[in-house]
């Protein structure tokens, strides 16, 4: 086993970057979560950086990995919900490999829709938002109908995985809440189907590599096998971050009244039908632990792979990025998935270990956002983004440093229209480029603009859970128009800069680069 490091920014790393779908940033045992451990991602964060206050840009998932791959604000790259094309002039962070010499190698999903124009009207790519982002060689494709793991599953003997249903646990009926296993064992988890794949790849190289894992855990449905499905025990963890029941939630805001109501079971429990309010404070509780067990069964696979690259001797050579697309809410507020201003949503991991930093074990406590990753691997690398960004280079922070002028605030943007069947539209009376949020939050303030509806203010040290509005309190009036006063100075310092940087002049184009 080789044990040189890269000790000089020069070098070619291997680059790993891993996103684990819905994984909340304070489900961390290195951030004090009272439950959960991560022994995997801890260690990875003690040779690493770990980024406590970091932010999704957006969600669903198609907006949130838009902006973690070209590391643009959803105001800029308008990939508005799953189903809304990515714009093929955006450059990203597979392509920016391309032009470092990597061939970009993906395992699992980008849920990437395709640009459409110049693309045939019969072309099937266009019938899905689960495309792949420009620039990707494809080693294993895994969408979320999960085919190919589940014919892996049959090959393997597994005769009944023929559906999804394969995650309804042993003895349980289709949509039942339960803690039982299913009939897959946790060698045969979709993570272990992609880790086992990417480690077999890792094998075949001889070069230098840009790999992405893309899992789908802990996203639902909500089913572990053992030893993880009873890890946990209902109740455990933190409080729930939520009113006295729904009908006080609801009345929160007009948008909570609109999509509570609808939030359906069938995404979260195989087979579950109706409504989302159907479930008890008691249902929250079991589906909350099965999600804790959820994430000990990713990490469990994380140390796998730390386990060969070692074994392989690039362990050292290795640039390994840990983070997620977006959060989860898991029965906070009394809902479950993402979307709308709430933390739970938006506040992911992020642990970067860059053998060639100058610093290692360190907690960064400044706000950071998923856009900074795209940049962060190209200056790295050494190669510049093709057009203008909104992200920034994290490398001082992995050096121990400091980045002078860094933001103060997070940010982010939910967009909740409905181009396909208009129910938003119609139920607010309002027009699809109207139905969209932004979020500016500090250490002490949370600001939620809506396009046209009411704005919402939480004072954080005296509120955490977000419960009370003080929007229209008139002892907060100067907070409010102090935020919206930032919130509308941030969106307007992160207009498109591409060519807005560049003059022509007598002597020739004239470009600042910030």
């Amino acid at each position: 086993m080789r044990d040189q490091t890269i000790t000089e920014r020069g070098s070619r790393p291997n680059v790993l970057v891993i996103t684990a779908d819905q994984w909340r940033g304070d489900c961390l045992s290195s951030v004090g979560h009272a439950c959960v451990r991560t022994p995997n991602v801890d260690a990875l964060a003690k040779e690493g950086t770990l980024f406590r206050r970091h932010y999704a840009g957006a969600a669903p998932c198609s907006p949130a990995r838009a902006t973690l791959y070209t590391g643009l604000y959803q105001m800029n790259h308008r990939v508005c919900r799953n189903g809304s094309p990515l714009d093929r002039r955006f450059d990203n962070l597979a392509l920016a490999a391309r032009r470092a010499g990597y061939d970009p190698t993906l395992f699992g999903y980008t849920d990437t829709a395709p640009d459409p124009r110049e693309m045939d009207a019969n072309d099937p790519h266009l019938t899905t938002y689960e495309g792949v982002l420009p620039g990707f060689t494809v080693r294993q494709l895994l969408p979320e109908h999960e085919r190919q793991w589940l014919s892996w599953l049959r090959s393997r003997g597994r005769a009944d995985a023929v559906s999804r249903d394969v995650h309804i646990a042993v003895g349980a009926a289709a949509g039942e809440i339960s803690d039982a296993a299913p009939a897959y064992s946790r060698e045969e988890t979709q993570t272990a189907f992609l880790t086992e794949e990417f480690i077999r790849w890792m094998g075949e190289q001889d070069s230098p590599w840009f790999a992405h894992i893309s899992f789908l855990r802990p996203h639902p449905p909500f089913s572990v096998p053992e030893p993880f499905n009873r890890m946990f025990k209902p109740g455990e963890g933190p409080a729930f971050a939520r009113a006295t029941d729904r009908e006080m939630e609801q009345q929160g805001h007009p948008y909570l009244a609109y999509a509570m109501p609808r939030a359906g079971k069938g995404s979260f429990i195989q087979g579950a039908e109706g409504p989302l309010s159907d479930w008890t404070a008691t249902d929250f509780d079991a589906i909350r632990s099965i999600y804790y067990g959820m994430i000990a069964e990713v990490d469990d696979q994380l140390g796998r792979i730390w386990q060969a690259l070692k074994d392989a001797g690039t362990w050292h050579d290795t640039i390994v990025v840990f983070t997620s697309d977006h959060a989860e809410m898991a029965g906070d507020h009394w809902t479950l998935g993402k979307g709308g201003y709430f933390d739970g949503s938006y506040h992911i991991p992020l642990v970067i270990r860059d053998p060639g930093a100058a610093s290692s074990g360190g907690v960064v406590q400044n706000f950071t956002s998923a856009a900074d990753v795209f940049p962060t691997l190209c200056d790295r690398l050494g190669i510049r983004p093709a057009n203008g960004i909104d992200g920034h280079s994290l490398v001082p922070f992995l050096d121990g440093g400091v980045a002078p002028g860094w933001r103060d605030a997070a940010f982010w943007e939910f967009d909740f229209r409905d181009i396909a069947h208009g129910g938003a539209e119609r139920h607010f009376g309002l027009r699809s480029n109207e139905l969209n949020l932004a979020v500016i939050r500090d250490n002490r303030f949370k600001y939620v603009h809506f396009t046209a509806l009411p704005a919402l203010l939480f004072d954080l040290f005296e509120d955490p859970m977000e419960l009370r509005n003080l929007a229209d309190d008139p002892a907060y009036a100067s907070v409010r128009l102090t935020y919206a006063e930032r919130l509308l100075s941030l969106r307007a310092r992160h207009l498109d800069q591409t060519l807005a940087y560049t003059e022509l002049t007598e002597k020739g184009p004239v470009t600042y680069r910030p």
